[in-house]
């Protein structure tokens, strides 16, 4: 996640409280531009493709008046990837030029920034001939202010995207997900006053769950300016005063405060007000802790009833670009009777976890450092760490957001262990308030016992557990007598489990790849955590819906998907979901 200097993302960080997020400068408004007035750049935009991977200049951002730049003559919808927009874009891999004129009626007194919701995986942007900036990281927001460049009347934006994988991207050269390129999430003009608020956090001190504090930000680094914090429903209503760097810190009690939780995913408003800048937003008021191996959603132990998803639409449908393909798979999750969705492997778009929000779906959420990640490779963990920042930064106020995971399947090594340890420092620095994970390989067997003993486990609030028996290793029946030791006083996630399983295919119990087989293992595994796995404080399966791979090429089961789906890529159930919602139900 690196951007030059031309984007103005500077993220320096100081603690603040010891039980609340940490400060730290954002100079574009990524936390609160859904809140602010846009103007949406999405639809067709013209492309030129470069399967060279042809690098870009700002010259291409100049060209005739109308649409028929003879070099851009192609189309594509934004947002979306290209991928499943044509046939000869399926498997590609290389850079695709996006263009569209817009016209703008400038204000005087008023700042632009270019938003954008993710580019995958790196972006060049240049406006009315002249470079803004680059961005780099496939799944997370970036913006450049754009004041100087922008002209009144029409204006030429050229986006460069590539796809290429790179030794020191995030992810790295392998991945089991598709590698969808583009314009993924909305592409808009945001306009903001001179002064404006830049940047918030607000909700519930863990340690004292009857005090709302955190601290509001303004753009402009003075001090004494007045900010009026106003929340209806709990008859607060404070005028602040912000410090020499421009930030408002606040803290009030009530103890009043209806809590954010699945059952009941109650938010309040809440409005920040200053001379020149308002922002209203929905905030659910909870608090995450643990007590030694258990979990506490607002001081009360709970069994985490999960599901992974990958970020892909029903349907066959790419990567997810609206909030109703958001709200069909965490509704497939409701029906399942979950109160958790594990976001894997890379941060999903912000439509996700504001509608899981709403739904009150508690979220897990992740950044793809997966597999076989370069460790000593200092851009990787450059890319690594500002994707994880870029993913706190948006996403700190939503309720729903309980774990931040910092990797998947990893294997032991000092450099590895080196590598974590300074991304669960940026997210303490960031957000203390939530837990943090990591999903852990069960791959150590010790007279037959599963050992879980991996030393990053010692710095994770919450450990993750990954394990496919009946799938990669034994018979489904051998499950249930496979002994565990976890070396670790703390709350367990069983993070995946399952078998792959081709919708409609049925046939013999010991018949693998068929919906009998998934289903033996579904419910030995389930077995397993009955008998011999009470340490487990919660599960998240793998996975929901069947979702394109390209490493998965068997053509008469796979076809380019990962089966391991409970749910088929157009929406059928196979007979595992119905054993694990059964099972959910009586938890």
């Amino acid at each position: 996640m690196i951007m030059t200097k031309f984007a103005l993302l500077f993220v320096s960080v100081v603690l603040l409280f010891p039980a609340i997020w940490a400060q730290e400068s954002v100079e574009i408004p990524i936390n609160t531009v859904s809140q602010r007035e846009r103007q949406f750049l999405d639809g067709m935009w013209n492309v030129r493709y470069a399967p060279f991977n042809d690098k870009g200049n700002a010259k291409l951002s100049l060209g005739p008046e109308g649409e028929a730049d003879p070099n851009f003559m192609d189309r594509l919808l934004v947002p979306k990837d290209w991928n499943t927009q044509a046939e000869k874009l399926y498997y590609f891999e290389g850079a695709v030029f996006y263009k569209r004129h817009f016209k703008v009626a400038k204000e005087a007194g008023k700042k632009y920034f270019l938003h954008f919701g993710a580019a995958n995986y790196e972006a060049e942007v240049y406006l009315n001939g002249e470079t803004i900036g680059n961005h780099i990281g496939g799944f997370t927001p970036f913006a450049f202010e754009v004041g100087d460049q922008l002209k009144s009347g029409n204006n030429i934006l050229v986006v460069r995207v590539s796809n290429v994988r790179k030794k020191e991207a995030i992810p790295t050269l392998r991945f089991d997900w598709w590698n969808y390129g583009g314009l993924t999430r909305s592409v808009s003009l945001v306009a903001v006053p001179e002064v404006f608020i830049k940047d918030y956090a607000i909700g519930l001190d863990p340690k004292q769950p009857s005090v709302i504090q955190g601290w509001v930000q303004l753009s402009n680094s003075q001090g004494q300016q007045a900010v009026n914090l106003n929340i209806p429903g709990l008859r607060i209503e404070k005028t602040l005063r912000t410090d020499s760097k421009g930030r408002a810190h606040f803290s009030v009690t009530s103890k009043k405060v209806r809590k954010w939780s699945p059952e009941d995913p109650f938010r309040y408003e809440v409005n920040l007000t200053t001379d020149t800048d308002s922002l209203t937003e929905a905030i659910g008021f909870r608090t995450i802790t643990v007590n030694g191996g258990d979990i506490l959603l607002n001081g009360k132990k709970l069994f985490l009833k999960g599901i992974n998803l990958h970020e892909e639409a029903p349907m066959g449908g790419g990567r997810i670009a609206h909030a109703s393909d958001a709200r069909t798979l965490l509704s497939w999750a409701k029906e399942l009777g979950c109160n958790l969705v594990r976001l894997a492997h890379y941060p999903h778009n912000e439509l996700m976890v504001r509608e899981a929000e709403k739904m009150g779906l508690m979220v897990w959420e992740e950044i793809p450092v997966y597999w076989n990640i370069d460790f000593e490779n200092e851009a990787s963990f450059k890319n690594a760490d500002r994707m994880l920042r870029e993913t706190i930064i948006r996403d700190r106020n939503r309720a729903s957001v309980v774990l931040w995971s910092v990797a998947n399947e990893t294997r032991e090594s000092e450099a590895r262990q080196n590598y974590l340890k300074k991304l669960l420092q940026t997210v303490n620095e960031l957000d203390n308030t939530r837990l943090t994970t990591a999903a852990i390989e069960a791959y150590k067997v010790v007279d037959g016992v599963r050992v879980i003993n991996d030393v990053i486990a010692a710095e994770l609030d919450v450990i993750g557990i990954n394990c496919y028996c009946g799938w990669y290793f034994n018979k489904p029946s051998d499950c249930p007598d496979m002994g565990w030791q976890v070396d670790f006083n703390k709350p367990v996630i069983f993070s995946e489990f399952g078998a792959g399983a081709l919708q409609g295919h049925y046939g013999g119990k010991d018949e693998k790849w068929t919906e009998d087989y998934q289903e033996e293992v579904f419910k030995y595994n389930l077995e397993m955590v009955e008998k011999q796995m009470p340490f487990v404080d919660g599960m998240t399966p793998w996975l929901l819906m069947d979702f394109r791979s390209p490493i998965r090429p068997n053509r008469l089961i796979q076809n380019d998907y990962n089966r391991k789906g409970l749910i088929s890529e157009q929406g059928i159930k196979k007979k595992a979901f119905y054993t694990l919602q059964e099972y959910y139900s009586k938890k």
